[in-house]
């Protein structure tokens, strides 16, 4: 049992199997990046429809670099910036642009692997973190997470409190969030001219 799973009861088995290739976070990143280029090599973009796609591309992207500027994993709890509209702003980021690439695409088959995809991984990703952030901050964590939504914003305003300020070090050095959005904006660009 990995640590991200020492919390749950346990299982044996194909079912024990299972939860920690859900659980593991190399796991969803790397079919993450799979699904972009499959879905970049193989996408029939139809206009005016895939314009959509790339404003939820963008705003996914800008929406990580945002939130990558804030967090300095396990050493301080962000709540500022995007992390007072989300609790996981990073995931919510990851949805957008992973949809925007799908409707780019305009291949059912894309919408209904990435459909199965974040059924599989990004529940076990965010009881993970709740539960890992709950054990690292306590009340703190448990204050914040009371009226902060998961990934679904109540509202459009980041609030004036929250801790944290947002920092092109964090993001480049700590999460290399540029160097992501970098290789995602140039598999949007090798779609559309398709």
């Amino acid at each position: 049992m990995s640590h991200r799973t020492e919390h749950l009861p346990p299982l044996t088995g194909l079912r024990h199997t299972w939860r920690e290739i859900r659980y593991k976070e190399s796991a969803r990143q790397i079919l993450g990046f799979v699904y972009v280029f499959v879905v970049t090599a193989l996408g029939q973009p139809v206009f005016p429809l895939a314009w959509a796609g790339v404003v939820l591309i963008l705003t996914g992207v800008a929406f990580r670099l945002w939130s990558s500027g804030f967090i300095v994993k396990n050493d301080r709890l962000a709540t500022g910036g995007p992390y007072s509209l989300v609790r996981h702003p990073l995931y919510t980021g990851n949805i957008l642009l992973l949809a925007g690439f799908a409707i780019v695409a305009s291949q059912l088959w894309a919408a209904l692997v990435l459909a199965v995809f974040l059924a599989i991984f990004y529940p076990a990703a965010i009881d993970y973190e709740d539960h890992k952030l709950e054990g690292l901050f306590g009340d703190d964590w448990r204050r914040w997470a009371a009226t902060t939504p998961a990934l679904l914003p109540r509202r459009l305003r980041t609030s004036g409190s929250g801790s944290g300020q947002w920092s092109i070090e964090t993001s480049m050095k700590r999460n290399y969030e540029p160097v992501i959005a970098a290789v995602l904006l140039f598999c949007l660009g090798i779609l559309l001219i398709k």
